[in-house]
């Protein structure tokens, strides 16, 4: 008997009782209530808490109502230009109590300039506990007691951090990997030192070489570096699966961009069916988590020190270029509804400030607070009113790939004027032979089945849809050129303004052909 895995996992499960005790005593309204005292109760003493008056916030009758009714929603260039760049500079006491120790550097795939995040000592505490709570939730499904025993591959950024006098700075995982649970050091990998690297080529080749000396049960990282990761491996050591290296592998826990896409390419690397574990951690907070097997979505985290607010994805509250509209409507998690896309806004303990994250989502379990990220305020297409969503995209290429059995690794999108009208270019990433014509002909059925919207337009004023088939290589290139390899970096789903000119000079710099709309 694996006393190890025994020992682990009673104590995940003497862990659980209280949070699941806990759980079912607080709905959704009241956890959420609760968050926000606390939160503004803290906070009250700082520059932002005295600027709104957060003491006398927390005498009103309806705190929900009159906080959003007194604080602004702020984007990532509002909150750092009215308070965050104070704490950049070293003055304490401006948006959360105390100096702000750590600053996460993130771009996403939205804006080429590096964000800085701030990243407390109360948000770091609270990153811990989630992650906790998900290892805790896999006591429910049933793993042998041998899983609870190997190692987990956290495939992340470099944990290498940068002083700069008052601050450190550097990826969210290398702030957390610094205040990683001493107990949690026996089984993490790829260990301190591969993890410290920055260049992602020269930590893909060492991880490759230390596979063998693994025992890895459970992966973590993005799906495109994630997949790179294990075909490098089945290819340098000559085997027909991941599994021929990793046996034990039985869990692979994904973040920040759909799985959907990759799941025939993983099923090809892999001899045994994976738990396929979906989380959603962002710099500015540990959001929501898969709690259990067949889940519709993950379970938002509405007690550890954050308090959302949900603007639906509107032309009432946000721009054709995704920007949102002054004084936008704004829902609690009780005025929330099934099958709508929100805007997210944040309310945390590292001082973000009703802070619009720019994902988009949606409940598709309002009982059990489960929610599906369906892309970005500016990830999408609606060009001519087509109403685009990065959901259906994904869906049209997940589809496509079942029609022809082929695997699409990478995609992207970008809305253009064709003469007096307009077109959609997509590009397809795959390394099997696709027809240009024939897959945009796939794909444009299956979006006119999946948006009502989009099958208006088309007959009006989408007057062409395109598809470039590239290799997949392709994408993992153009991200290195752009310092985006490896890591948390994703591709963009969709190209705008400036990021369609660059698409468009590196196909042309490498004599790619392009087919025009």
């Amino acid at each position: 008997m694996p006393i190890l895995g025994s020992i682990i996992k009673k104590a995940f499960e003497l862990r659980n009782l209280p949070v699941e005790k806990q759980r079912r005593q607080n709905n959704p309204v009241v956890s959420q209530n609760k968050e926000l005292v606390k939160l503004i109760q803290k906070s009250q003493f700082t520059a932002i808490g005295e600027h709104y008056k957060f003491s006398k916030l927390l005498t009103s009758s309806n705190l929900p109502k009159a906080f959003s009714e007194t604080v602004p929603v702020h984007d990532y260039q509002t909150m750092y230009k009215r308070w965050w760049y104070r704490a950049l500079n070293g003055e304490s006491y401006v948006a959360w109590p105390g100096r702000v120790k750590y600053f996460a550097l993130s771009s996403g795939t939205s804006d080429a300039s590096s964000k800085y995040i701030p990243i407390t000592s109360d948000m770091l505490r609270g990153i811990k506990q989630v992650t906790l709570r998900q290892l805790i939730s896999t006591t429910k499904l049933d793993f042998p007691l041998e899983f609870y025993e190997k190692g987990i591959l956290m495939i992340g950024g470099s944990t290498h951090l940068q002083y700069n006098g008052t601050y450190y700075e550097g990826d969210l995982s290398g702030i957390t990997a610094g205040n990683i649970p001493f107990w949690f050091q026996h089984f993490y990998r790829p260990g301190r030192r591969i993890s410290r690297t920055h260049d992602w080529a020269t930590k893909l080749n060492e991880m490759v070489r230390k596979a063998p000396t693994w025992d890895i049960g459970i992966l973590v990282g993005v799906p495109a570096w994630v997949q790179i990761l294990m075909e490098r491996i089945i290819e340098e050591y000559k085997v027909d699966t991941i599994h021929d290296i990793w046996p034990n592998l039985a869990a692979y826990v994904h973040s920040g961009v759909s799985f959907k896409p990759y799941v025939k390419s993983f099923e090809k690397l892999v001899a045994k069916p994976l738990f396929y574990n979906e989380s959603y951690l962002a710099s500015e907070g540990y959001i929501a988590y898969q709690n259990g097997r067949n889940r519709k979505g993950m379970e938002l985290v509405l007690d550890n020190g954050i308090y959302y607010e949900f603007v639906p994805f509107n032309s009432n509250n946000f721009d054709e270029e995704g920007n949102f509209r002054e004084n936008p409507q704004t829902l609690t998690i009780g005025e929330v509804e099934e099958g709508i896309d929100y805007a997210l806004l944040m309310s945390t303990n590292a001082g973000a400030w009703r802070y619009l994250l720019g994902d988009t989502i949606k409940f598709v379990d309002k009982e059990s607070s489960e929610i599906i990220i369906t892309g970005r305020t500016k990830h999408f297409i609606s060009i001519c009113g087509e109403h685009l969503s990065q959901e259906n995209m994904n869906r049209a290429v997940e589809l496509l790939q079942d029609d022809l059995d082929i695997e699409v690794k990478e995609f992207t999108v970008a809305g253009v004027r064709h003469g007096s009208l307009f077109a959609h270019r997509w590009y397809i990433g795959t390394d099997d032979k696709l027809d240009g014509d024939q897959a945009a002909k796939i794909i444009d059925a299956h979006l006119k089945n999946l948006n009502d919207d989009y099958r208006v337009e088309r007959m009006e004023a989408i007057k062409d849809i395109c598809v470039t088939v590239l290799p997949s290589k392709i994408f993992y290139d153009f991200m290195k050129e752009a310092g985006k390899e490896g890591s948390a970096n994703k591709f963009p789903r969709v190209l705008k303004n400036s990021r369609i000119e660059e698409w468009d000079a590196y196909l042309k710099k490498h004599n790619l052909i392009e087919k025009k709309a």
